[in-house]
């Protein structure tokens, strides 16, 4: 079909420059596939913003062309924005079982499980998806049921890796399809789409199998209660800890509604085994011995409302952390968690709780997800790409990765390093990057989806640093005199009672305000307002050095 005038097309929509919100797309004439749909907590300068997902106003304009959604594995930046998404625009879901058994939950807690289609998949499935068709490879991951994919285009072959390592001894035994990575190779990628996570680490990312060894250590020498946390979408670390209570003859509690659900939907689909009556409930552990009872509790990245943090400060209603216990934090702390993790680990130790945390490395408690930079070049080997698109990872990763690629023979001049939006477009064979389309965030502040803007947030961190003035004026409707007021209530600005000399000329100047404009035959509600503002404005400017939002209120009787 070459020189049809169609091409290939791809691009990010998330998850270049950045990690989290992850969305690729690949489009050849009218066919649009869309790979995976997450998204990313915000920073501390998004005030009051709960998620952010992609922007999605380029599959919105073109939704007719869109064949399907796939997602690559169940973790929160490939399926965190699937809510959101599509109830601006619904389309197919295909996954693995797993990974469909996650979204379900999710979809059904949003009431749109009835109306979107789910179709498993496997790494045997084949996708007729218009002129694109879509083949499947299993990688390992930090949670099972992970899938690459092989996109056979007119053009030729577009590979994306989805999160990936190599992990030669598997916890489930599901080995990856290095066999049917390396055929894909020798049939020929024309681009490959691999993850950077990890571009930045020298070496081999280690088993996830090593990991048990300790955690079955750590469970012989404990003496007292086990508090276990780790990301609960990490189903092989959780079977572990089952496996060393199992061992340790302890009974396992949960506790976390995320923990809940994961383990639910694990087992339920035979992802994870628990021998029978194993399982005790949270209000029963203080009934048994505390060297017979292993808790599995989400937090391990400090968050504030997350079952170990309340356990750190004391605040569960029901178990309580006690001097002696154990305390295990299975995870290394996501940029930007660092602080609240250390306050925590400060609050367990005040408690008398024997903490281990830290590196992974030190610990040996957490092995990565991500392959490391011998396993990107390998993959980058066993695929041979003549166009490499590095992507899921900050500028620095995607930087490096392309390093990588020049080092096993990938030609510099066919290496991409793409942002949000930027379009690859490959015809006749040849690529080039020269246009965008649309591409961002898309905040989530409660139920709003994309509703709050820049406008928005420029008033909540002006509302969070300086506070807010309202100033409550009643005038006369005939004669136009002030009836009541001025009266100025202030939130997070100052304390009135120890400002009363501060308000009270602030009150003297709205009253000589508004008279003068009146005088000037100045009556409409919207010029007195932006004479108040004006004049209080600089005032309190003046007099404090601080700008508070000062929203005037005029009234007529």
């Amino acid at each position: 079909m070459r020189g049809s005038g169609q091409k290939l097309s791809i691009f990010a929509l998330g998850g270049v420059n950045e990690i989290g919100k992850n969305m690729y797309v690949v489009q050849y004439g009218k066919d649009i596939v869309v790979i995976d749909c997450g998204s990313k907590f915000p920073d501390e300068s998004l005030l009051g913003i709960d998620l952010i997902i992609p922007d999605i106003s380029y599959l919105m304009q073109n939704r007719d062309k869109v064949r399907a959604l796939i997602i690559t594995h169940g973790h929160e930046d490939h399926i965190g924005g699937l809510p959101y998404v599509l109830k601006q625009m619904n389309m197919p879901v295909h996954g693995t079982r797993l990974t469909l058994g996650l979204i379900e939950a999710k979809l059904r807690e949003a009431r749109l499980l009835g109306q979107t289609k789910l179709i498993p998949i496997d790494s045997d499935s084949r996708l007729e998806l218009g002129s694109i068709t879509a083949a499947f490879f299993k990688t390992n991951h930090s949670i099972p049921d992970c899938l690459g994919i092989a996109f056979e285009t007119p053009e030729g072959t577009v590979v994306h890796t989805g999160d990936f390592k190599f992990d030669l001894t598997p916890v489930n035994e599901q080995y990856a399809d290095i066999h049917k990575m390396a055929d894909i190779g020798k049939n020929g990628v024309l681009a490959l789409l691999s993850e950077s996570t990890n571009a930045e680490r020298p070496g081999f990312t280690p088993s996830e199998r090593n990991v048990g060894e300790h955690i079955l250590e750590a469970f012989r020498k404990a003496r007292q209660k086990i508090f276990f946390s780790t990301f609960a979408s990490n189903v092989h670390r959780l079977q572990q800890v089952i496996d060393a209570a199992v061992a340790t003859r302890r009974k396992i509690a949960l506790l976390g509604r995320g923990m809940e659900n994961v383990v639910a939907i694990a087992a339920e689909l035979g992802y994870i085994r628990i021998p029978e009556g194993m399982m005790v409930k949270p209000e029963e552990v203080n009934g048994l011995p505390p060297g017979r009872i292993a808790v599995l509790c989400t937090g391990s990245q400090g968050e504030p409302m997350s079952a170990l943090s309340r356990l750190a400060g004391s605040m569960h209603r029901q178990v309580a952390i006690l001097p002696g216990d154990t305390v295990i934090l299975s995870a290394t702390p996501i940029p930007g968690n660092e602080r609240s993790v250390a306050r925590m680990v400060d609050n367990l130790y005040r408690l008398g709780a024997e903490v281990i945390y830290g590196s992974g490395t030190v610990t040996g408690m957490h092995v990565s997800g991500h392959a490391s930079q011998e396993e990107l070049k390998l993959m980058l080997t066993l695929m041979k790409p003549k166009y490499f698109i590095p992507i899921h990872g900050e500028f620095r990763m995607l930087h490096l990765h392309g390093r990588l690629a020049e080092t096993v023979g990938v030609d510099p001049g066919h290496i991409f390093i793409v942002g949000n939006g930027d379009v690859v477009d490959i015809e006749n064979g040849t690529a080039m990057q020269a246009r965008k389309v649309q591409a961002g965030n898309t905040l989530v502040d409660g139920w709003g989806i994309g509703d709050v803007g820049s406008i928005v947030l420029r008033d909540r961190k002006h509302l969070s640093e300086d506070g807010m003035l309202v100033v409550v004026v009643t005038l006369s409707r005939t004669e136009g005199q002030i009836v009541s007021g001025p009266d100025i209530i202030s939130r997070g600005f100052v304390y009135v009672r120890e400002s009363e000399s501060l308000l009270e000329e602030a009150n003297r100047l709205v009253a000589e305000t508004i008279a003068r404009l009146q005088a000037e035959n100045v009556y409409q509600w919207s010029a007195l307002k932006i004479g108040v503002k004006d004049v209080l404005g600089r005032y309190l400017y003046e007099s404090t050095g601080r700008k508070p939002v000062i929203l005037p209120i005029i009234m007529e009787i």
